[in-house]
């Protein structure tokens, strides 16, 4: 799995600064991060659509954008995916709800 998506996350980086009439990538990247962010927020919205649909091919595929387009807007950030992983690998173990009363308060 980690391969998969850190060849998808070179593949983005590398996709960014290409031509934006070639790369949709690039494309999307030129629009900036609100559209960035926004496509990720459409695709969750049709992934849990697509769940309450009980639409299992529906969600795999929704499910592929969405991560797409998170690891794109990861990218923008210059977020590396493993320190996504990383924090995911910290939380092994945690109970949810351990884990959340320990975050700062907002």
């Amino acid at each position: 799995m980690r391969a998969t998506l850190h060849t998808l996350e070179q593949t983005i980086r590398q996709r960014r600064s290409a031509d934006p009439s070639a790369s949709y990538v690039a494309k999307l990247t030129a629009r900036g991060r609100a559209k960035i962010a926004q496509k990720v927020g459409e695709e969750a919205v049709e992934t849990v659509i697509a769940a309450m649909a009980d639409d299992r091919d529906g969600a795999i595929s929704e499910s592929a954008d969405l991560m797409f387009h998170l690891m794109l807007l990861l990218a923008d950030m210059d977020v590396p995916f493993d320190a996504v992983l990383d924090e995911l690998d910290r939380r092994e173990g945690v109970s949810g709800i351990a884990e959340k009363a320990a975050r700062p308060a907002d």
